[in-house]
């Protein structure tokens, strides 16, 4: 059975997608800490990070540095969080998200009602900046 993600990649469920390349994809979290909250995720479904091989996880998080340096330009981050986790969902993501503070970094303060329009307008502006650093693995709005 597929995860969520690999449906969202798949275009099955929709996603506010701001990366893809022939192996990972970034797309905006549902649940964001703050605006602007990528999960980064490789295409290939890998239930836990431990076991993924090195170059997929090398992969993963040459994106995950690439949406947080955009991150910094967009929204004037003073810092860049990221997270592996994955309780909710057995796919390998990274969490990437902009944080003014340390309270931007409570993990339980996430927005579980976003507004759909504040969620296209932070893919629009992570992916203006993505393009503005060269990245030609930004996809269309």
């Amino acid at each position: 059975m597929s995860t969520v993600f690999t449906r969202i990649i798949r275009g099955e469920i929709p996603g506010r997608f701001v990366w893809a390349d022939d192996d990972v994809v970034a797309f905006l979290t549902a649940a964001p800490i703050t605006p602007g909250h990528t999960l980064v995720v490789p295409r290939r479904e890998v239930p836990h990070w431990l076991e993924a091989d090195p170059e997929t996880l090398t992969r993963v998080m040459a994106v995950a540095q690439a949406i947080g340096r955009a991150q910094e330009q967009a929204f004037g981050a003073k810092r860049v969080g990221v997270l592996l986790e994955g309780f909710e969902v057995p796919h390998l993501h990274v969490h990437v998200w902009p944080a003014q503070g340390p309270e931007d970094f409570d993990v339980h303060n996430v927005d579980r009602n976003p507004d759909p329009a504040a969620l296209d307008a932070a893919a629009d502006s992570l992916r203006q900046a993505l393009r503005a650093a060269g990245s030609t693995a930004v996809p269309p709005a």
